[in-house]
């Protein structure tokens, strides 16, 4: 066994501590004083083992998958390696929803008394609906909007309502939108890989980006969508500036806009964007003229949904508020602080604990001697920037609990981690065996 080797296990051996402190410890709040508002603490998820008929297929995907992606991944066409990277991540999403059935996996998840599918019906006049919508925040207002549709953004909401108007309309179209869109998210990463450090990098992490144990929680979740846009307002960047194309930056100020009205916390995706600016700076120097469509498209859905008389920043001041009105203001910071990060080793697997090791090692160790180092150097700076993200999130205390989704727009940043691993087949089977424990022996719900 090689020293880097043992430092991998050595930094996979931490997260399993990680894990197994946040769930005796929470085990042991939640039994004395129950602030935590969680029934497995870290995770929102209930005990409960069973099988599906996602099970059979889930098995299958994931033998498949090990044996033969690393190999695909490497000399497949690049053009066929994005479609079939999008297709095997939605159809392992799937599989794994199904364990639990169609009904609960898929159909009745944006359905429940939290969720979007909730308030259609007080959308038949959408614009009333946008100027009205501060004014159903907070607990104590008339007619309070349910959890998840006063915690975000109004254009989450208007998703589902668009939707159900163009006739996709129930908790099993929503569902499957979240699931075809989320599994995109794979693609964007991929892209961006290629774009800003190297193919190699990029045909190494594909494997890792299908097979994520936070796959469990992509089906079925808004988040899983959000996490979509966001990754490919971050995928046209990267395009745009390395292609210096005006068209690009432009797409990608549109959906970086989209993306701040969809979740207030993804405002933290501009220090992922911060940190590719810098590694395209080569580009924007070369065509300053790429920030004029960037700020332009990045104005878009702002402008439009402000003077549809939706007002972004007293949206967010009320949602703090409402926050600590309901179960945020007594979950306890001190467990939850770093309870989150808990949740995130059992979304991303113990294969990025060990990923994040070799990333802080290609950082400490910068060498540009060769295009291999290099690309490393760069790929690692791009998972720097996105566990930034996730730690001021964290350090931000409006993240307590239930991260293992609402993270799931920075986990798969750190997910391409994974390419600097050795013996890629072994730590594949680690993240399968994860999803599969995780989906089978727990009920998972948000």
């Amino acid at each position: 066994m090689t020293r880097s080797l043992r430092r991998d296990l050595y930094a996979a051996g931490a997260a399993v501590l990680l894990v197994t402190a946040a769930v005796l410890v929470g085990r042991r709040i939640e039994d004395t004083s129950r602030t935590l508002f969680v029934d497995w603490p870290p995770l929102l998820a209930s005990w409960g083992p069973h099988l599906g008929p996602g099970t059979p297929a889930a098995l299958l995907l994931a033998t498949a998958t090990v044996a033969y992606g690393p190999a695909l991944a490497a000399r497949l066409p690049w053009r066929t390696l994005l479609p079939l990277t999008w297709g095997t991540a939605m159809a392992w999403i799937c599989s794994l929803a199904l364990i639990d059935g169609w009904d609960r996996g898929i159909a009745r998840r944006l359905t429940t008394r939290y969720e979007y599918l909730q308030v259609i019906d007080r959308f038949d006049d959408i614009p009333a609906a946008l100027r009205d919508f501060t004014q159903h925040i907070l607990l104590e207002s008339p007619d309070n909007w349910p959890a998840h549709i006063a915690g975000h953004p109004p254009a989450a909401t208007l998703t589902f309502v668009l939707l159900d108007r163009i006739g996709l309309r129930g908790g099993g179209w929503a569902g499957m939108w979240c699931i075809t869109v989320g599994a995109t998210a794979c693609v964007a990463v991929l892209v961006t890989i290629r774009a800003l450090a190297d193919e190699s990098l990029a045909r190494r992490a594909a494997p890792f980006l299908v097979l994520a144990p936070a796959a469990v929680w992509m089906g079925t979740s808004a988040d899983a969508y959000f996490a979509a846009v966001a990754a490919w307002a971050v995928a046209l960047l990267a395009l745009a500036v390395t292609r210096r194309s005006l068209w690009w930056a432009g797409a990608s100020g549109l959906l970086f806009g989209l993306t701040c009205y969809l979740s207030y916390g993804l405002t933290l995706i501009a220090l992922i964007a911060a940190a590719f600016l810098v590694l395209g700076r080569h580009g924007i120097r070369e065509r300053p003229a790429l920030l004029v469509p960037l700020l332009a498209g990045l104005a878009v859905v702002p402008a439009a949904f402000t003077l549809a008389g939706f007002d972004w920043w007293e949206a967010y001041h009320l949602l703090v508020t409402r926050y600590h009105q309901g179960a945020g203001g007594i979950r306890p910071y001190g467990y939850w602080v770093w309870a989150n990060l808990a949740c995130t080793v059992l979304i991303t697997g113990l294969a990025t604990a060990a990923g994040l090791r070799r990333t802080g090692t290609a950082l400490r160790h910068r060498r540009a001697d060769t295009p291999g180092r290099a690309a490393e150097t760069r790929l690692a700076l791009l998972v720097s920037a996105a566990l930034l993200a996730l730690l001021v999130a964290d350090l931000s205390g409006m993240s307590k609990a239930e991260t293992e989704r609402i993270w799931l727009p920075f986990a798969v940043w750190l997910l391409p981690s994974c390419a600097l691993l050795s013996h890629p087949r072994a730590w594949l089977t680690g993240q399968v065996v994860l999803a599969l424990l995780l989906n089978h022996l727990l009920l998972t719900g948000w």
